[in-house]
C-alpha cells in the first residue's frame, strides 16, 4: 500500500527552514523515544514518514496517531483535529505479533480491511444500568483497556502493522509497547474534514499549524506546536465548519 511519493529529510529541512519552522533533527531512536512521550501525555501526534499510501486509508505514513487507553481522545481528535462530529469511530493500529492477544481474529489484517471485537479479557462488562442508556451517553462509555478505537458493539477495524513493510512505525508501536505495556495505537488519516489526506511537507505543515495537532514527526524532524509562531497559525476549523 506505500506507492506514492516519498520526500528525503533534506527536502523536508530545507522546506521548514523556509516557512521558519522551530523544530528539532533527532537520530531515529531519539525521534521514536520522544514520540512516545508525546502520546502518553495525551496529545495528538502528526506522523509523516515515508512513501505516501495508495488507497483510502493511512497506513503509518500519513497519519494522525493518539493514545488508545485515553476514552476522551476520541472526541479530543474529532473535534479539535479532525473537525467533525464527536462520534465518530476510530481505528487502531497494532503490531502484527500481537493481533490475536489483543482482537478476536487469526488473520493479519495489513490494510485496516477487517473488523473484529477486542477480545474478551480487555473488555469490560456493562452493568444494568449502563446498558440502558442510550446516544451519546451510550457512547461515550468506556467498554475496554482501548477505549477509544472500541465501538459501542466492542469491534474494531484493525490496521496490523508489519516490521518488513513498515519498519519505523513498528518501531514506534513497539516502544508504545515497551512504555506503557499496549501495543496499539489510535491512527486516524492525516487530513481534516473535508480535505484529502496530506502528500507533501507543506501539505502536513499546514495541517499540522491549521488543526488542533500538537506534535509533528516530519522525517527526522520533530515539531510542537507551541514552539511555532503564532503568526503562522491557520484557522481550519472555521474552513471547514460542520455541516
Amino acid at each position: 500500500g506505500y506507492l506514492g511519493p516519498v520526500f528525503p529529510n533534506e527536502d523536508i529541512i530545507r522546506y521548514l527552514k523556509e516557512v521558519g519552522a522551530q523544530f528539532e533533527i533527532l537520530e531515529e531512536e531519539d525521534l521514536v523515544r520522544k514520540c512516545v512521550e508525546i502520546l502518553k501525555e495525551g496529545k495528538a501526534l502528526g506522523w509523516f514518514q515515508g512513501k505516501m499510501e495508495f488507497g483510502p486509508r493511512a497506513l503509518g505514513a500519513r497519519s494522525i496517531l493518539g493514545d488508545p487507553r485515553l476514552p476522551q481522545m476520541q472526541s479530543v481528535l474529532n473535534k479539535k483535529v479532525k473537525f467533525r462530529e464527536s462520534f465518530r469511530p476510530f481505528a487502531p493500529s497494532i503490531l502484527s505479533e500481537d493481533v490475536t492477544e489483543w482482537f478476536d481474529i487469526d488473520n493479519d489484517s495489513p490494510y485496516m480491511m477487517f473488523v473484529a471485537n477486542v477480545a474478551k479479557k480487555f473488555q469490560k462488562e456493562m452493568t444494568d444500568e449502563q446498558k440502558k442508556l442510550f446516544g451519546i451517553k451510550k457512547l461515550n462509555l468506556s467498554r475496554s483497556n482501548i477505549p477509544a478505537v472500541t465501538h459501542v458493539d466492542y469491534s474494531a477495524r484493525i490496521q496490523t502493522v508489519h516490521r518488513e513493510t513498515n519498519t519505523l512505525y513498528h518501531k514506534l508501536l513497539t516502544e508504545f509497547k515497551s512504555q506503557t505495556g499496549c501495543p496499539v495505537l489510535i491512527n486516524t488519516s492525516f487530513n481534516v474534514r473535508g480535505e484529502p489526506i496530506v502528500c507533501t511537507p507543506e501539505d502536513a505543515f499546514r495541517c499540522f499549524m491549521g488543526s488542533g495537532i500538537e506534535a509533528l514527526a516530519i522525517g527526522n524532524c520533530l515539531l510542537t506546536k507551541e514552539s511555532q509562531k503564532l503568526n503562522m497559525k491557520e484557522n481550519y476549523a472555521e474552513i471547514f465548519a460542520l455541516d
